[in-house]
């Protein structure tokens, strides 16, 4: 089996850049789309949070899939000044990480999680820096009129329109999308015989 062969997995997201990532590997996928209460525990810190709910999804996925195939699942979040920002709730929510997120760095955490069965997992965590320039209330608001701010972790998508608000990036492009390519395919690299999955 070549670097660029993969065994079909379960996506458990409903997201279609996730899906269009995937894709972008040549990775054999069917989407099973699962909900996972979101909601950090008390004292959790951002990557025990990504870390946990990209391996709940995956958990989730598998329990509903029946074990048909291994399932990957995948959760992201920004962080600025310790903060945990998702996805913004509304458009006061949205208005109020744009404006937190503007004009400084932050990070972009996204875990990454494949389960194959019972006690049989692989995790895997991207963590970006993210450089924003200053964004004026009028952009803000103009950018949520989009729509594209909706659903999305901080309130923006890199590979959207608002890529017009990034600077630089130091990490993963696909990871602040939502699944880290290099990461993903390591992961897949397990299902393999003799690739290391435990």
């Amino acid at each position: 089996m070549s670097a660029f062969e993969f065994t079909p997995v379960l996506l458990a997201s409903a997201s279609p850049r996730r899906r269009e990532l995937l894709q972008q590997l040549g990775v054999p996928h069917e989407v099973l789309a699962v909900d996972v209460d979101e909601t950090p525990l008390a004292g959790e810190t951002a990557q025990q949070l990504v870390t946990r709910l990209a391996l709940a999804k995956a958990q989730e996925g598998l329990r509903r899939g029946h074990a048909r195939w291994p399932v990957l699942g995948s959760d992201t979040v920004v962080v600025v000044d310790g903060v945990v920002f998702g996805k913004p709730a509304d458009r006061a929510d949205a208005m109020r990480m744009l404006a937190a997120l503007a004009g400084r760095t932050h990070r972009v955490m996204t875990a990454v999680a494949l389960v194959t069965g019972v006690n049989r997992v692989a995790q895997a965590l991207s963590d970006t820096v993210v450089a924003m320039r200053s964004i004026t209330s009028e952009e803000a608001a103009a950018y949520w009129e989009t729509g594209e701010p909706q659903g999305k972790a901080g309130g923006y998508a890199i590979q959207g329109r608002g890529a017009v608000f990034i600077e630089h990036i130091s990490g993963s492009y696909s990871g602040v999308m939502g699944l880290p390519l290099y990461e993903t395919a390591q992961l897949l690299q397990t299902l393999r015989p003799g690739g290391g999955n435990r």
